[in-house]
Parts: structure tokens; sequence; C-alpha cells
């Protein structure tokens, strides 16, 4: 399996990929539960929610350690903004749980 930029680092780009996979499929499944009112519903958002938090974090210590940023080309944006965007998005999410459950 090849990455689609042939300068980044696979190292950082296989775990980011398959980790953003995870957390898709997570939040796909989350969805989903919640929408039936499955009682395992809220323990699978937070599943979702702190995978995702450690797939972006695990992604941004990977991408600055492999310093993939030249080899981003047009993918800048990502980490630039829908990155911080998704990591205030889990706080929120991490925020209404812990009231939930309060």
């Amino acid at each position: 399996m090849r990455c689609s930029a042939p300068t980044l680092a696979p190292q950082f780009a296989r775990p980011a990929a398959y980790g953003d996979l995870l957390a898709a499929l997570l939040a796909l499944a989350a969805l989903i539960a919640l929408r039936w009112r499955w009682p395992l519903a809220l323990p699978l958002v937070w599943l979702f929610n702190v995978v995702g938090t450690v797939d972006l974090l695990y992604a941004v210590f990977q991408g600055m350690t492999n310093n993939v940023g030249p080899h981003l080309g047009s993918a800048w944006y990502i980490p630039t903004f829908a990155v911080p965007a998704l990591f205030i998005t889990h706080a929120m999410i991490f925020a209404m749980l812990v009231r939930r459950s309060r």
C-alpha cells in the first residue's frame, strides 16, 4: 500500500489513516446507537471520543516528529483548520458527557 504523497513518511501516514478510519466508524456506530436509543449508546460515544482524541494527538505528535509539513502539499488545510476544529468538537463532546454523567 502506497501513500498518496510519495514523500510523506509511511510511519506517519498509515497510523493516521487507520486511526481516522476507526474514529469515523465508531462515530457512525455511536450516531446510530444514539438515534435508536440503544443501551450502549453513551459508552459507544465515550469510546469514539477517546479514540478520536487519541488519534488526533498521535497524528499531531507524529506529524511534528516526522516533519510532515513540507510534504502535505495541498492538504495543508487539514492541520491548519480541520484538526483544531476537531479538538474543539471532542472537548465539547467530553463536556457534554461529563455534565450528563453528574
